[in-house]
């Protein structure tokens, strides 16, 4: 169609300790919620993958035919996924047989690049986003940075 589309590309803040803290099942725990979180935040008929390690995207499909309505839409997407990932999560862990209950806190750093439906590269697209999130992540982590070409 002729409607935007948002490609959400996300890094966990904080990950890394709780796997050196706790071992990689908890760091698993963890992204298990993660994705749980995600899927609340986001439409049916988007979509959310995990890319590896603590990284993720999210496919925000029929946005507006207009381009800054649509960034506007995908930003909104965009602070509930903060708002929601900033939650502390309560994770009950087992050793032993002995259970043990750890709150870690865990926030996000968004890159985001719209594009029209099928006629966009999508290589150059992930690329736009993933750099937007590095961005992100230089900026101090938990916030959202647009691709500076995401808005044509």
């Amino acid at each position: 169609t002729d409607r935007y589309c948002a490609l959400l590309y996300l890094d966990l803040d904080n990950f890394k300790p709780l796997n050196d803290a706790y071992g990689h099942g908890a760091g698993d725990m963890l992204l298990i919620e993660v994705a749980h979180r995600l899927r609340r935040c986001v439409r049916e008929t988007d979509t959310v993958a995990r890319v590896g390690g603590d990284e993720f995207v999210v496919m925000l499909g029929e946005l507006d035919e207009e381009a800054p309505v649509s960034q506007a839409q995908a930003l909104d997407v965009a602070r509930k996924v903060i708002e929601s990932l900033s939650q502390p999560y309560q994770l009950t862990l087992k050793h032993r047989g002995i259970e043990q209950q750890i709150v870690h806190r865990c926030t996000a750093s968004i890159g985001m690049a719209l594009f029209v439906g099928d006629s966009a590269d999508i290589d150059a697209v992930l690329m736009s986003a993933d750099k937007a999130m590095y961005d992100a992540k230089e900026a101090g982590g938990n916030v959202i940075r647009f691709a500076p070409a995401a808005a044509p």
